[in-house]
């Protein structure tokens, strides 16, 4: 007879467990499936850094949820775009990626995706300086020393990045256009055997974000050239003076990185992503963080999904002159 009445008892409670689970699931926001951050870079580059710190900046806001991270490197970040930009549109997988959200389209004549209307711009996450540095050997010792060395050497100069793409390459690219020479690029997969090289003096010089090259540069054991912030700068660490002798115009590039989600991502998960990355940017151990590393977190009006887009636009347009400008068919 117990056994009889604990079956119908359950028979009975499982209709309303039931019932009380679809209604959780139906209102479960925030959903507690981990939330997947692709990077679109391989493991320990300056992406990625930047991707750890925020990852876990994230979880405090958004717990019980967890904060995972995937690397789906390739293609100068394409192939994570990609992925991210086919996902589904749940608020489930989100895309830290950088200033390539921009180039991408002048690179890629057949990029799969169209980086302003495939995807939900969630706001901009820091800025850090690319750093021109060359090898310990390099006969140069100062920014004007190695302007005349890159302008007498040209394609005899190797130029390291980290495959097209990149904000290495992109930076390179620059400093070709501004000083209107043509180096030997030299790629490599990534911005780690692109700094090994450099450091075993296989290639003369790299651009590099200063979140990546920092530990280098410190320890003496590459040459520094340029900073986008020079007050407070340590040592040989000024501006390079690219333009003309009467004009002269300052070399320095700052690399952003972008959160962004699937477009189509329900408006409710768009703004709780949003509000979350706002008070991830203002958490103090986020902010020591990304100063350690030799960024500055945003907190203009481009953490708001507007000024993120409107920003994105806007580099789009200056870096394509650029990108045009340095293709093979302009030379």
């Amino acid at each position: 007879m117990k056994i009889r009445w604990l079956a119908r008892a359950m028979a009975l409670a499982l209709p309303l467990s039931m019932s009380a689970g679809v209604v959780q699931a139906a209102n479960d926001s925030p959903p507690l499936r981990p939330i997947t951050i692709v990077v679109p870079f391989p493991a320990g580059g300056p992406t990625d850094k930047v991707a750890g710190q925020l990852a876990e900046a994230l979880r405090k806001q958004l717990a019980p949820q967890h904060v995972l991270i995937d690397h789906e490197a390739g293609a100068g970040g394409t192939v994570g775009a990609t992925k991210v930009a086919r996902a589904p549109k749940d608020g489930h997988t989100l895309l830290l990626t950088h200033i390539g959200m921009a180039t991408a389209p002048a690179l890629y004549p057949r990029l799969p995706y169209r980086p302003l209307d495939d995807f939900e711009f969630l706001g901009l996450v820091n800025e850090a300086p690319m750093v021109l540095v060359g090898r310990a050997g390099l006969p140069a010792a100062t920014p004007a020393e190695l302007t005349r060395w890159l302008q007498t050497a040209q394609r005899k100069a190797n130029l390291g990045h980290a495959g097209v793409g990149s904000a290495s390459h992109l930076c390179g690219l620059l400093l070709q256009s501004r000083l209107k020479i043509r180096l030997n690029e030299v790629p490599f997969k990534g911005a780690d055997p692109a700094m090994s090289e450099l450091l075993a003096g296989h290639v003369d010089v790299l651009c590099d974000q200063v979140t990546h090259a920092a530990p280098q540069i410190a320890a003496g054991r590459i040459k520094r050239f340029t900073a986008a912030q020079p007050a407070g700068a340590p040592p040989n660490a000024a501006p390079m003076n690219t333009g003309s002798r009467d004009e002269p115009e300052p070399f320095g590039v700052i690399i952003w990185h972008g959160l962004y989600a699937p477009k189509g991502t329900p408006a409710p998960r768009v703004d709780r992503f949003n509000a979350a990355l706002k008070r991830a940017l203002a958490d103090p151990d986020f902010i020591r963080q990304q100063a350690a590393l030799g960024a500055t977190v945003v907190t203009d009006e481009r953490t708001g999904s507007a000024g993120h887009r409107a920003f994105v636009a806007k580099e789009a347009q200056r870096w394509a002159a650029v990108i045009r400008a340095q293709s093979p068919a302009a030379n």
